[in-house]
């Protein structure tokens, strides 16, 4: 098995996370990029519950996608919402703020669901990659958080050929929006079609032509 050692290391930080008395869940947003890690997780503990953020402007495909995935996995998965219900995330024009003020949106929708959990557990298992973006290229596998939980990236020092080579190995299945052109699927109204003229990374397809490429769960939350 090609990936033998890289699931070895992550099954013993896992298991000394769990000799030491932690808490541990994992978060996704259940790209097709994102399904390795899960699957891994699955193979070495899949009572780990995982959190997904549902904001209410996800694409219907990524909904289906991630509960087709927690069956196929037999893994615990637990949707988030905003405690800030969508018809009040308005700006004082009444326009909604994916519109006007995308930051704030991500907010809402993000980081303040996901501050409660990181008080709640000791550790945030989650799938950042240093090659998706400037910002990750600087993190490192073990980082604190503002709250309680330490953030733990067991993917970090994956590629993407990695990621790819993984899902083809174990034939997983991949997000149906894949073929479609998308590489990086977020919520609906702030995702395009990647445009390999005009877009040099996977997650320039988000957010595009504005100053902002992270949603804050990677900026704010982390130390």
């Amino acid at each position: 098995m090609a990936f033998e050692q890289e699931i070895d290391s992550i099954r013993i930080k896992i298991n000394q996370y769990k000799s030491e008395g932690k808490k541990l869940f994992a978060g996704s947003s259940f790209q097709t990029h994102s399904i390795p890690m899960l699957h891994i997780l699955a193979q070495i503990d899949n009572t780990i519950p995982i959190y997904f953020l549902n904001t209410g402007y996800l694409f219907p495909q990524t909904i289906e996608y991630k509960d087709k995935i927690a069956q196929a996995f037999g893994i615990n998965v637990i949707d988030l919402k905003s405690p800030t219900p969508r018809n009040m995330q308005k700006d004082g024009n009444g326009r909604l703020l994916f519109t006007s003020d995308p930051d704030f949106c991500c907010h809402l929708n993000k980081v303040v669901p996901m501050e409660p959990i990181l008080n709640s557990y000791d550790v945030w298992i989650n799938g950042v990659r240093a090659d998706q973006n400037a910002n990750r290229a600087n993190m490192k596998e073990e980082q604190a958080t503002p709250q309680r939980a330490m953030r733990y990236h067991p993917m970090l020092r994956w590629t993407k050929q990695m990621i790819w080579k993984y899902i083809k190995e174990y034939n997983l299945p991949h997000h149906p929006l894949d073929a479609q052109g998308y590489t990086s699927i977020g919520c609906e109204p702030c995702t395009r079609k990647v445009d390999p003229t005009q877009m040099n990374d996977e997650r320039m397809s988000r957010w595009f032509g504005l100053n902002k490429t992270e949603c804050g769960l990677h900026t704010e939350l982390i130390k």
